[in-house]
This record gives structure tokens, sequence and C-alpha cells, in this order.
């Protein structure tokens, strides 16, 4: 299932956040004519979140013109989004807008009771573009369990960017080799919650410089994996490095196979397989390429071929990049047209 598979009737969406993923969530679905975002509510001025719309750091320029007029964003095509000032979930009435669905990408509320804040609030659907802090209705990673979304899910996640190309190698090294168990290490560009400089925060590695430091973190994809492939409860853990990065991240995974049988040939081959049976969410390089050659790639996963490694026993590793803000915007488009599908089935029964 893909952003390629879009509905024919018009999305109305509800966004609160527009930082980082919301702002590329935003780009994404200006490229997308069926989806319109409705209303942004954020705790910035108009006038700034407009500005840093137009001129961003990492993927240049805006293609599109967007006017702001009396806190209104107007695109070039006649798609409009209201701005309004929203600090928290509840705060925004929904309902009065009328969006067939929320996107929270705060990155802070991610708790049910958030959620039902939401849902409260007039919204039919909310889906939250982190992983969340307690079970709700469905945690959606595309290409690993998108055939089990319901259209009873009220309350969605829809992951991580590194949750999802960590799913994706799991299932697929899983069901075409046989996996014991396996652990991880992302090696993610800085966030906009990491320190420029040493700052007292909650967490003492992460109080450190992110522009002067390799800062390891806990990655909360290693709690959430076992809930998405149930055969890895218990059989997977991992950890991330924070780098001196703006963006371009990428997974290093190390599995124990269940037969020492499989071979680099092999293991590439099944990847150049997937990426054709999933050719929106999964690419196979056979480049030399580093950290910034994937920004801006739609991908949830640019697979190295290079870099796949096998001892003589039943040990190997993998290397995977991804575009940590842009590649986990374009499949959360890719799950609010999965969702969409289920309005437009009932609104032609």
């Amino acid at each position: 299932m893909s952003g390629s598979n879009n509905t024919s009737q018009r999305i109305r969406v509800g966004l609160m956040g527009f930082g980082r993923i919301g702002r590329n969530f935003y780009r994404l679905a200006s490229e997308t004519p069926n989806v319109e975002i409705s209303v942004i509510s954020d705790v910035g001025q108009p006038e700034i979140l407009h500005y840093l719309l137009q001129r961003d750091t990492i993927h240049g320029s805006f293609q599109h013109e967007a006017r702001l007029e009396n806190n209104r964003l107007l695109l070039d095509d006649g798609r409009s989004s209201e701005m309004i000032l929203g600090v928290a979930p509840g705060d925004v009435p929904w309902n009065s807008y009328d969006v067939d669905l929320v996107v929270d990408a705060t990155g802070k509320y991610l708790g049910k009771a958030h959620m039902e804040a939401h849902l409260a609030a007039g919204a039919k659907r909310v889906i939250i573009t982190n992983l969340p802090d307690e079970k709700i209705d469905r945690l959606v990673v595309m290409g690993v369990n998108d055939d089990t979304i319901s259209p009873s899910d009220r309350m969605i996640s829809a992951g991580s960017s590194t949750t999802g190309p960590v799913a994706l190698m799991l299932k697929i090294m899983d069901e075409k080799f046989g996996v014991d168990r396996a652990m991880m290490t992302t090696i993610h560009a800085y966030t906009s919650d990491q320190p420029l400089a040493d700052t007292a925060g909650s967490d003492f590695r992460r109080s450190r410089s992110a522009a002067e430091n390799i800062i390891p973190n806990e990655t909360p994809t290693a709690k959430w994996l076992g809930a998405i492939l149930p055969q890895f409860k218990g059989g997977f853990d991992g950890i991330a490095l924070n780098v001196p990065v703006a963006d371009g991240s990428c997974v290093d995974i190390t599995y124990q196979f269940k037969n020492a049988e499989a071979t680099v040939e092999a293991i590439n081959e099944a990847m150049f397989e997937a990426a054709g049976k999933m050719p929106d969410i999964i690419e196979v390089t056979e480049d030399p390429v580093v950290s910034s050659d994937v920004i801006g790639n739609r991908h949830s996963l640019v697979f190295d071929s290079k870099a796949t490694m096998k001892t003589k026993g039943r040990l190997v590793k993998t290397i995977s990049w991804y575009d940590n803000g842009w590649g986990h915007a374009a499949r959360l488009l890719d799950i609010i047209q999965a969702y969409a599908r289920f309005n437009e089935k009932e609104g032609a029964a």
C-alpha cells in the first residue's frame, strides 16, 4: 500500500504542530491534490511559521507560492489553511473545521488521554507522528502491518522515522531467512529538542551539545518493535547515537539467523525483491552513499547493498539509510490515504 493509491475524494486534515515534521508533511501534502490541510494549530506566530515554511535550511525553498493573508495560508492552487493558536489537545474545536482527521505532529502529546481530548473536541480520527506512551487502537508501519488497519481505529500512531526501516528490515529478513534475535544501532541526526550548547536538562547525556558530540540515547523503537512484530518480543533491543548531522540517518542491524546458509548475495537479492514489491517504501542502492545523499528521499529506507556483512556462522549485519524527517512524513501521508479509503467505501455504500 502506498501514496500512489490516492482516494478520489478530497481529505480534509487538521494539523496540530507546525515544526519540522509538520512542515515536511505540509510540503508533501501540497504535492498531493486530494489532501487539504484545512487548519494549522501551533504556538508560533503565523508570520514566522510562514517564513519557516518558505525557507527551510535542509530542504531549501518551498516550490509553491504560499501567501499569508489574514492568518490564512493560501496555496497557488486554491487550497488554504487557517492558522490558529493551539497549545495542547482539546484547545481546538475540530468539529468547527469539518476535518476528516487530525494529525498531532507536536511530538509531545503521546498518551491516550491526549488523543481522547482531540476526539472530544470533534476529531473523527487522530494520528500522532511519534510512538505512543501506551497501547492505543493501532500502531501502523507501512509495508509491515498496514493490512491490519480497521475502520474502527480512532487513535493511531504513525510510528517513528526509525521504527519504519527497522520493522521493515526485520520482517523481510525473518520471512526470507528466519531470525532468532537482533540488535540495532541507529546513527541519527540531531533533533530539535537537543541543545546546541551544554544546557542542564532532565537527561544527563542529552544535556550536552548536539553540535559537538555523539550522544547515546534511548530509542522507543526497541520497546514497541515487539508490538509490531510479536515474534521479536524479548528478542530485540537497540540504542540510538545522535550525531552532529542536521539530516540523514542510518540504522545498523545485527541479526542472528536461524541457519548459516544465507549469503551476502542472497540477502541483497531479498532486498531487491522487496523493493520491487514496495517501490514507494524501499529503495536499494549499489552506490557508495553517505548520509547527505538521502536528504529529500521519500522512501522509508534506502538499503545499502555495499554494506551487507556476514560471518562464517549465523551473524549478519545490514545498513539502511533514511531521511528521518522527509521519509516519515511521506509514510504519514500514506497512512492518511489508507484510512480515507474506508471513508470512501462508507460513502459509496
